[in-house]
């Protein structure tokens, strides 16, 4: 059979790449440098690694953030593909550039807490950013899928294992209470790079299912200004045919949808679930007179 080719980005998709990556490099870089590195507090991954080696030999950390980062684009380029290898290796090379520009700039606050919540805000944002934009600044994740082939654990598990491993050892190298800081730096880091990939829009998709399909959905349109879309079902165990409804709402329609539907039909199946993102179609809203 033909091999299929991939579509090439155009030059404005791969400038506009290359641009959010190098500001989300930056921002991790600010991230470590101006708010963590100087209170000892570290991130988890090859990051955190970095931080302490650098600690222990005074070595740069950009050198460290380069070099133990090289073998995961190797891995990446295996793994996920040659697009994402290059973003990677760009990604890592900003990095390791910014934070040797910005080492010899002032710590911002030295208030550990402060340091340890707003860092771990300005790390996530920019890791967030280069992870939307298809590259990655650390090569944990990597490694996590590399041996999730091998071990009966997922890449989530794998991922916190090295990471509760590594932010431990931080209380041998700096001191427990660093750990305990570099815990929450983490954790505030995690949930910002979450909303960062998702968007603040948190979009939800809805699955109704009524013998009432055409009202509501009709109410949906002319009420919501949401666009919607019917499918046909069969239900497994009665063998009744019935119209399915999928629309697509953010998180403040939710309550109103559901009054549409209990408003024309008390008994119908109704299911929310949140998505990531939404593109294409015609799911936009809209206005309502």
């Amino acid at each position: 059979m033909e091999r299929i080719q991939h579509r090439k980005l155009t030059k404005k998709k791969i400038i506009q790449r290359f641009f959010l990556i190098t500001i989300g490099a930056s921002l991790m870089g600010v991230g470590l440098e101006i708010f963590l590195v100087p209170n000892n507090v570290i991130d988890g991954g090859i990051t955190g690694i970095s931080i302490m080696l650098s600690y222990v030999t005074s070595w740069k950390l950009g050198l460290f953030l380069f070099l133990l980062n090289i073998p995961f684009f190797f891995l990446g380029y295996k793994q996920i593909g040659k697009t994402f290898a290059i973003s990677t290796l760009y990604g890592i090379i900003v990095l390791s550039i910014a934070t040797t520009v910005l080492h010899p700039v002032p710590a911002f606050t030295q208030d550990i807490l402060l340091a340890s919540v707003f860092g771990g805000i300005i790390l996530g944002i920019g890791v967030g950013m280069v992870i939307r934009y298809g590259g990655s600044l650390d090569g944990t994740e990597i490694l996590a899928i590399l041996f999730n082939n091998k071990l009966p654990f997922s890449v989530g598990e794998i991922i916190m294992f090295f990471n509760l491993f590594i932010l431990g050892s931080a209380g041998f190298v700096f001191s427990w209470d660093r750990a305990m800081y570099s815990l929450i730096a983490y954790f505030v880091a995690y949930k910002t790079i979450d909303i960062t990939i998702t968007g603040l829009d948190e979009s939800k998709s809805v699955w109704i299912i009524s013998d009432k399909a055409m009202e509501i959905g009709d109410a949906i349109m002319n009420r919501l200004g949401r666009g919607v879309t019917f499918l046909n079902g069969e239900g497994a165990y009665s063998g009744d045919q019935k119209k399915v409804i999928f629309c697509v709402i953010n998180r403040l329609e939710e309550a109103k949808l559901k009054d549409i539907v209990t408003d024309n039909d008390e008994n119908a199946f109704l299911a929310v679930a949140d998505i990531a993102e939404v593109r294409g179609g015609r799911f936009k809203k809209k206005e309502i007179h």
